[in-house]
């Protein structure tokens, strides 16, 4: 027999360059991707007032489309995890792609309304909802045994670097040459990644012959679910709403959503542009927002791995509410807006570390992924509320001042029943004893 042949006959896993350390490579792979969703999803904040230039569409009409694409890109999550459990993280990985490129490409042809919702709403939605942090937290559970809370960090942060890449060149696109060369650019980045995808990415670390990273030599990898990906995900909402913890982690992060993509993401530029600030000027706050909150994440995962998250995520809340309750009182100044972009971007989405290590403690790794699914669907059902919601209240008062209160007011009440979850649990082994 070959010494480079199974005892079965069959080739062993072909090894791939960095050894052991090719995990970095994955994260990598998976933080580009997840940047040019984080890209795609931001993209209707620049498209606002351009369509309305365009075509005279309503802001009500163009933010219905934003709250549609991301409400789909929370509820596709738990699915996606299914999938990717079932069917594998590459193949679910390069069809969503493939979706993401397609309708955003189809929407440069677009003249109606529901032109809009079809693309930017419905089908971009469901491919970028297989691109998300689910997919992130899938991926860490996969190929990391140690440092867990760093790379999730790392990952959910691509999503704020999306933001830094992507606005203020698409803002300028946009203002020199309309909506048209936007949506192509954006299509043509998330092409780009597809052949990356097939060429580096294995299923898992046993597939080329590793463990994961920080594992014991001889880990043997917990065999892929052969389920079917649509029951897998409703069994494990059924299972988690059992429990007190999974409501309280769905609250939370629905107010995550609610003040970061939803709010902030997605009206920031056309609040600007209520103060006169040129859109350009303003996406470059969220691109600012994006420096630090790439910092802010990764930091949050470094202390997620040392501290209690409960405590982290009354701190994150707390902060955000205060500053969303401040934000329409300033003067909207240069160096206002510039402290308001720094502060809020350290806290924009700080909360993903915290949250992902409290769902593998409450529900286990292997429900982990799924759940965390239905709770990061919670996070864009708060974010497709408040992008629809603020749409709303500024078409209707002319203003923004009660959406950005009634988030700060939420942000706080999220800070409180942070510090609820868990208690029953960690309540069971004192009374025990």
């Amino acid at each position: 027999m070959s010494s480079t042949a199974s005892p079965r006959g069959i080739a062993p896993p072909r090894p791939r360059p960095f050894g052991r350390n090719y995990a970095f490579v994955v994260v990598g792979v998976i933080f580009l991707c997840l940047l040019a969703a984080a890209g795609l999803r931001a993209s209707p904040g620049v498209l606002i007032l351009p369509l309305e230039q365009a075509f005279g569409w309503s802001r009500s009409t163009t933010s219905f489309s934003a709250g549609l694409g991301i409400f789909l890109y929370g509820l596709v999550g738990p699915f996606a995890a299914a999938l990717m459990q079932s069917f594998g993280i590459r193949r679910t990985l390069l069809c969503a792609l493939a979706l993401m490129s397609a309708s955003t490409a189809l929407s440069a042809l677009m003249t109606e309304p529901w032109h809009l919702i079809a693309t930017w709403g419905v089908l971009s939605g469901l491919g970028s909802g297989c691109v998300a942090i689910v997919l992130g937290a899938t991926v860490v559970n996969r190929w990391f045994a140690v440092r867990r809370g760093l790379f999730m960090g790392l990952l959910t942060a691509s999503t704020a670097t999306g933001t830094l890449i992507f606005l203020p060149g698409l803002a300028a696109i946009a203002q020199a040459g309309g909506w048209r060369p936007v949506v192509l650019t954006v299509a043509c980045a998330v092409a780009a990644l597809i052949p990356l995808v097939a060429w580096l990415l294995p299923e898992r670390p046993s597939d080329i012959g590793l463990t994961p990273y920080g594992a014991a030599p001889g880990t043997v990898a917990e065999p892929p679910r052969r389920a079917n990906p649509f029951r897998a995900a409703i069994d494990g909402l059924v299972r988690a709403s059992a429990k007190g913890d999974f409501w309280l982690l769905f609250g939370t992060f629905f107010i995550c959503g609610l003040t970061t993509n939803g709010l902030v993401g997605t009206h920031l530029i056309s609040f600007c542009a209520d103060q006169g600030i040129p859109e350009v000027r303003a996406a470059g706050l969220l691109a600012m927002m994006g420096i630090f909150d790439l910092i802010g994440t990764t930091g949050s995962g470094w202390l997620t791995d040392r501290y209690d998250p409960r405590k982290l995520l009354f701190v994150y809340y707390g902060l955000r509410g205060l500053s969303l309750m401040a934000l329409p009182f300033t003067d909207f100044s240069f160096y206002s807006l510039s402290i308001f972009a720094v502060f809020y971007g350290l806290d924009w989405i700080a909360t993903v570390p915290p949250t992902v290590r409290l769902a593998n403690e409450t529900f286990g790794e292997r429900d982990a992924p799924i759940v965390f699914g239905w709770i990061a669907a919670g996070h864009q059902l708060g974010a497709a509320t408040a992008a629809f919601g603020a749409g709303l209240v500024r078409a209707s008062e002319g203003r923004y001042l009660e959406a950005f209160l009634a988030a700060g007011l939420t942000a706080l009440m999220a800070a409180l029943m942070s510090l609820m979850i868990g208690r029953m649990r960690r309540a069971a082994p004192v009374a025990a004893a």
